[in-house]
Formats: C-alpha cells, structure tokens, sequence
C-alpha cells in the first residue's frame, strides 16, 4: 500500500461543484506525483465521483493504480426536484441513496459501481459507514458477502470504512476483513482508535489507512480560524485550543500545522496509507509537498506523538 492515496469526494462536488478542468487537473497531479491509489464511493455524488474517476483514470495503466470503492447504499430513482446539498453534494438529486445490506445488494452495488467507472474490477472493496445503516445486517450479511466475492476472485481486497471505532473493532473480531478505512479517530487532534482497534488490526495483520485526518477542517491550515470546522460543524473551544497549541508548536520548529497533520497517522505501524480528499491539482501538489516536509523527531516528542 502506498502512504498517500487520492480522495475523490471533491469529484462528486463535495460541497460545491468541481469543474471538469480542476478534475482532470487534480488526477493529473497526482498521477504526475506518484499516486496510485484512488478512492471513491456511490455516495460521493450520487455517482458523480465514480464516473468521473473512471473517465479520468481511463488512459492510465491499470495494473499500475489501485483503485477501491464501496458499497451498502444502492442508487435509485430520486425526486429530481433539486439538489443534493443536505448530504454535502452539489449535484441533481436525479437519484437517492437506498441503504442495502444484504448479499444481493452489496452484489449489485459493486456491479453498478463497475459499470460507472468503466472498469472489470476494483482493488479493495469496503462496506461503507455500517454505522449509519442497518449495522447488524452489515456485520452479519455484508461481510460475509464481501469474504465470498474476494474468495471468487471479484476483488483482491475486502474492508469496512466508518468512523465509528466500536463498529470497525467488531468488523475487524470477524476475521473476515483485510482492511480497515479510519476516518477521524487517529489524527493529530485525537487517536480514540489507539486504544483497541489499532492494536487488534497489527496483531491480525489488517492494514489501515486513515482518511478525514485534517478533522474535516481544523488541521487543515497553518494558523487556526475562529470558524474552524470539526466532524463537520463548528469546533468546541477545546479542540480550537488544543488545535492552536499544535500550530504553535509546529511554528516553532518551522513546520506548518498541516504537515503534521498528514504525517502523524503514518507514525503508527498498523497505519500503512494517508488518503487526502483533492479537489485541484495545487491541492495535489500542496498535499504531496507536505507529506514530504521533514519534520524533527523532536517536535515529534514534544507533542507526544
């Protein structure tokens, strides 16, 4: 697995649209920078995300790039009536999001999501957010379900992405998952996941990769504002002072708080890959530049990590 892997939320039109040059420009950069893995989702866009992937992925060597997408919520027929923006996206609401968890459903979403990004297969195929869906069944059907596709050859790869750290340590106790996606629970700011789901994925020999490391916002800048956002809302005053202090502390030693914030899930072994949401390619190019900044092991032990 490579360290830093592409986001492709922003292909969607995470939160606003994303024009079709700074697409192409985004992959583009990454590509030019070494990236070979890309990540994307039927969620991200109602679907937007995985065209646009795969048409901008279409003239590159496939047996070079790995490429994982996800699966427990089906897209259907939706309204039409307007847009997306309740769920974060900047597209028609042409189709909605239907949760499915069964073995057909997470069957029928992968063949979907193949047909989308124009593509025979995917690398590594994750159950996306259980927690927000029917988790029972995600644990008891769709795992199963996604062990039998690995077993026939239909993916290399199977695992479960959420932020939800309880739910990723039951997925995990099946045995059935060779992957885990960790989203905001081991960053900078906090590292709920070290407790126990960390160490359970290095004992089994799970490999994790961390995604939302800038907790969707307030790592992500050198100097922290006001009106930082943290899990998607306005940040408490105590991750505003915690996230202060670490710029402070990176400031210091010359090194910007975003550096940081790429660089130190990486520090933890069961961590083997960083994906950054990117939405232009100055975004690329900014992101790879920091996950290559030298950081002194000093400031490392200074912030205790």
């Amino acid at each position: 697995m490579p360290r830093i892997g592409f986001g492709a939320a922003q292909l969607g039109n995470l939160y606003r649209r994303t024009t079709d040059a700074e697409a192409r420009g985004a992959v583009d950069a990454a590509w030019e920078g070494g990236i070979r893995l890309f990540d994307t989702a039927p969620h991200y866009g109602l679907g937007t995300s995985e065209r646009r992937l795969g048409a901008l992925l279409a003239g590159l060597p496939r047996e070079e790039l790995l490429l994982s997408t996800k699966v427990g919520r089906l897209l259907r027929p939706g309204p039409g009536r307007g847009d997306d923006l309740e769920n974060g996206f900047a597209v028609p609401d042409d189709l909605e999001r239907v949760w499915d968890m069964s073995e057909q459903g997470v069957r029928r979403s992968h063949e979907e999501s193949l047909e989308r990004l124009g593509t025979d297969r995917v690398d590594t195929l994750y159950l996306h957010d259980p927690e927000e869906g029917p988790t029972e069944q995600a644990l008891a059907e769709a795992l199963p379900a996604l062990a039998a596709m690995r077993e026939e050859g239909l993916v290399s790869r199977v695992g479960v992405g959420s932020k939800d750290v309880d739910v990723l340590l039951k997925a995990v106790g099946t045995g059935l998952v060779d992957q885990v996606m960790l989203s905001g629970r081991y960053t900078l700011l906090e590292q709920p996941a070290a407790a126990a789901l960390l160490p359970a994925c290095l004992e089994r020999g799970i490999e994790v990769v961390a995604v939302s490391v800038f907790n969707s916002g307030i790592l992500a800048r050198p100097t922290v504002p006001d009106d930082a956002t943290y899990e998607y809302g306005a940040a408490p005053r105590e991750m505003l002072e915690r996230a202060r202090a670490l710029a402070a502390a990176a400031a210091h030693h010359g090194i910007e708080l975003p550096d940081l914030a790429i660089q130190h899930p990486l520090r933890h072994p069961a961590i083997t890959t960083v994906v950054l949401g990117m939405r232009t390619a100055h975004q690329v190019r900014e992101n790879l530049a920091r996950a290559a900044a030298r950081i002194p092991e000093e400031l490392w032990e200074q912030i205790g990590a």
